[in-house]
């Protein structure tokens, strides 16, 4: 019974499959097959109609000019663009727009077509000047021509050579200024305050410091009497630093500005100082500042003084 149903089951799929096959066929054949794209035909380059620009249409024996297509299908290549008196030396592409630049060249003078597909355009070719390519003469190599020179060529020689010895001499006064250990650079120097703006400077300072209220009164005395000593030797050359007391007085009146007031005031100053100095003597307060103000009025007298000797004199100078 099993054996019946399998013989019958196979029976049945042989007859499925005898009438399935036409059906598949037809199928078959009515389906179109996939085609793949044909590879380009070479030999149509000269059929094709390029977009193309070129540097120069008129070049010199052995230069070079560049043609440049656009990007196309299909390029031409260095056998399709030389002729008989063009040569394609070399291509290259430009990736970013696909232009195919190639370089051209030509040694043989005169015009030459050049076919860049469907087109073509005349090159021409310029001979160099006074060169006979016929002779087979051997030269010797010409002498070096000799041109005249330039007004810039001049000014910048002697530019140069002014520039090389500033140089030099710089160098030098360098070296002497520091062997000298001098400055570089000299600045102009203030000129000094006349003597008396000096010494009224230095008792006012004297008077500021309060020698005398702090207890040192010898030291006040000896400041003040430096400061006098001092405008007496810078304004009449008396070397008052060096002398004693007596000998500045003998040494003063040979002074222009010596006067019974000028030599009055200065005796006090000096010998109130020496009391103080030698004598250990203590004046009273106000006489501190009494020497004080007698030094500042013996130097204002007598540079007034000095003033009104020296105005005479430069009035009767002639002009």
């Amino acid at each position: 019974m099993v054996l019946d149903n399998m013989k019958r089951f196979f029976l049945l799929l042989l007859i499925c499959a005898a009438v399935s096959a036409p059906c598949t066929a037809q199928r078959t054949a009515a389906t179109p097959q996939p085609t793949t794209d044909a590879e380009p035909d070479l030999s149509q380059t000269g059929k094709i109609a390029y977009h193309y620009k070129i540097d120069s249409k008129e070049i010199m024996l052995g230069d070079q000019t560049v043609l440049a297509i656009e990007k196309t299908p299909l390029y031409p290549s260095l056998d399709d663009l030389s002729t008989d008196g063009i040569v394609a030396v070399r291509q290259w592409m430009d990736t970013s727009n696909g232009t195919l630049y190639t370089a051209l060249t030509s040694f043989e003078p005169g015009e030459h077509w050049l076919h860049i597909g469907s087109d073509s355009l005349l090159l021409k070719v310029n001979d160099v000047a006074n060169v006979d390519t016929t002779s087979t003469e051997i030269r010797d190599i010409a002498d070096i021509m000799n041109q005249p020179y330039t007004f810039g060529e001049i000014a910048r020689t002697i530019l140069f050579f002014w520039l090389f010895w500033a140089l030099v001499a710089a160098a030098v006064l360098i070296v002497v200024r520091i062997k000298k250990r001098k400055p570089l650079i000299s600045l102009p120097k203030t000129p000094p305050l006349p003597p008396d703006t000096r010494a009224l400077e230095r008792l006012e300072a004297l008077r500021r410091q309060g020698l005398w209220q702090k207890g040192m009164v010898k030291e006040y005395y000896t400041e003040l009497t430096d400061s006098v000593r001092v405008y007496l030797e810078e304004s009449y050359g008396i070397q008052s630093t060096e002398m004693t007391t007596w000998q500045t007085l003998e040494a003063f009146k040979s002074a222009p500005v010596c006067n019974e007031d000028t030599s009055s005031i200065l005796s006090q100053i000096l010998n109130a100082a020496d009391m103080v100095k030698f004598a250990k003597s203590m004046p009273q307060p106000y006489q501190h500042d009494l020497a004080l103000d007698q030094a500042q009025r013996f130097v204002k007298t007598t540079a007034e003084i000095s003033r009104q000797t020296e105005t005479p004199e430069s009035e009767n100078i002639p002009s």
